[in-house]
């Protein structure tokens, strides 16, 4: 393995850091059971290189069933609470500091079963557009067969059951 192709060729550096206060609020929040998302970092923010987000969900079940993707890895890091996430062969139960990194093709899902809130970094790469597919889970209960399918296609998630 060896370092990508440099992307920048300046020489003295540039200041663009980017910044996102602790209190920022979420830039959406399901209807149905009040999970809140923050967009971290998009893949438009970061030139595609990856998207990464903050979850937290409340105590209620809430999570998709297991499912892959083949176009994007996806990794799971539990910040507080008990999320059970499917490791492409059995639910593990993911408490604060664990790690769960699965590569593109991956079988996995994620289910708040615990009863109490959970709190965890969800990282995409490359950075896919996440955020349209997030918000749009939130009404596929209003689309027809066909519309789901096309969704789900347009978002790379193909579900096993």
């Amino acid at each position: 393995m060896t370092y990508p192709p440099p992307r920048y060729h300046g020489v003295t550096g540039e200041k663009t850091a980017l910044y996102r206060p602790a209190g920022t609020p979420p830039e959406f929040v399901y209807p149905n059971n009040g999970t809140r998302v923050h967009h971290l970092a998009t893949g438009a923010s970061t030139g595609g290189l990856f998207g990464l987000y903050r979850w937290e969900c409340g105590p209620g079940v809430t999570g998709p069933n297991p499912h892959f993707h083949r176009t994007i890895s996806e990794s799971f890091y539990i910040l507080s609470g008990v999320m059970n996430i499917f490791n492409g062969d059995k639910w593990i139960e993911a408490e604060p500091g664990d790690w769960v990194h699965v590569p593109i093709g991956g079988i996995h899902g994620f289910k708040n079963r615990s009863g109490a809130p959970v709190s965890m970094l969800l990282h995409f790469s490359p950075g896919a557009p996440r955020e349209s597919y997030f918000e749009g889970i939130a009404h596929v209960d209003e689309m027809t067969e066909t519309e789901r399918a096309e969704f789900y296609a347009k978002h790379d998630n193909i579900w096993l059951d």
